[in-house]
């Protein structure tokens, strides 16, 4: 057995700044990626990460739990849900977000985000 992986987002493995309006950290740990997006306000998925990744909505899994901040899920079906600080939600691919007010929302992802907001 090998031992413990410690990491931290003082030092992330990987930071991928999106197109305007904040960023993500990445730390990779026991095979695994865990992301901790800063999305400043304004940012939204189809102006700030579209155009790094192209497609018409986010085509990633994500399981988030929020720290800071408020981000409002839209998803291609039409259904929206606002997530708030303390939240865990579970997003299936196919949507879009934004940032809800004045205040950045801070989140950690532990969805299949290892490809997350990369060019192409």
């Amino acid at each position: 057995m090998k031992g413990i992986e410690v990491k931290t987002f003082d030092k992330p493995d990987e930071t991928r700044p999106f197109e305007g309006n904040g960023y993500a950290d990445f730390v990779m740990a026991g095979g695994r990626t865990v992301a901790r997006g800063t999305f400043e306000p304004g940012w939204r998925w189809s102006q700030n990460v579209k155009p790094i990744v192209g497609g018409d909505s986010c085509q990633v899994s994500h399981l988030v739990y929020v720290l800071e901040g408020r981000m409002r899920i839209h998803m291609n079906d039409g259904s929206e849900q606002e997530l708030t600080p303390g939240e865990v939600a579970a997003i299936p691919p196919g949507h879009d977000a934004e940032v809800v007010g004045s205040e950045a929302c801070v989140a950690l992802d532990f969805g299949e985000i290892a490809e997350y907001a990369k060019p192409k």
